[in-house]
């Protein structure tokens, strides 16, 4: 008996190293993500990353268990099982290991990267530039600080501090930028406030995640309601709206 149940437990701890090796290696060693374009970016995939590595041991730790039940315990002969098989003891000393491990888990990330990562992603409250989107079924309209506006198309300065003043004509609409990891909801009557820095230059052509995409469902248009992204170098950007507000 108690041979068997060391063989138990080998089974199990060789399948929760597998299970774990190979989680570990999708997650960490594997590129899964989308390309980063902004500060708010790399904080949100920083704790995805955290998040996801911390999970790993304790999914391979219950998929083992479930396999070496399935492999241990199965019925190995034809036929339904008569009767009901020995009765499982609680395991004290398991379940105050296992009640300690989640509270300290828990408590860990509620800091890291809850609190922490929070405060990060929403930065002082303060802002280079000031961007105006107003949307509608199914397009969206943009105001910048000098009179400049464009309908359907995004540019902004890299390495500045945007705040996003977004709010709605019609109902419920949401503004998300896959590139930057940022949404917020557009609601009609109110302004919702978004920050966000972009770090490189680069534009829709170059990866398509540089969008703004209408993430709530809201009609026969809701999945073309996307408006293409362009993030230019500040001087460059300082001419372009410019030369916008002089042309308007």
């Amino acid at each position: 008996m108690e041979q068997q149940r060391r063989k138990d437990w080998i089974l199990f701890g060789s399948l929760w190293a597998v299970f774990s090796t190979v989680g570990f290696y999708l997650v960490l060693g594997i590129d899964l993500l989308p390309s980063q374009w902004a500060h708010e970016a790399e904080v949100v995939d920083d704790a995805y990353i955290l998040l996801m590595g911390l999970s790993i041991p304790i999914f391979a730790g219950i998929a083992a268990v479930l396999l070496t039940s399935l492999i241990r315990f199965r019925v190995k002969v034809d036929g339904i099982p008569t009767e009901d098989g020995p009765p499982v003891q609680t395991n004290r000393n398991f379940v105050r290991l296992w009640v300690a491990a989640t509270l300290s888990l828990a408590l860990m990330i509620t800091v890291n990267p809850g609190f922490i990562g929070i405060a990060e992603l929403r930065g002082e409250p303060s802002a280079d530039i000031v961007v105006e989107v107003q949307s509608q079924r199914w397009s969206w309209k943009v105001n910048y600080e000098n009179g400049a506006e464009t309908f359907n198309q995004l540019y902004l300065p890299a390495n500045k501090r945007v705040r996003f003043d977004i709010t709605s004509l019609d109902l419920v609409h949401s503004f998300w930028i896959p590139a930057f990891r940022v949404k917020i909801d557009a609601v009609p009557g109110r302004v919702t406030h978004l920050y966000v820095t972009p770090d490189r230059v680069g534009s829709f052509e170059d990866d398509f995640n540089l969008r703004v995409q209408c993430a709530e469902i809201c009609g026969l248009g809701h999945a073309q309601m996307a408006m293409p992204v362009s993030v230019l170098a500040p001087t460059d950007f300082d001419a372009w709206v410019s030369d916008l507000a002089e042309g308007a």
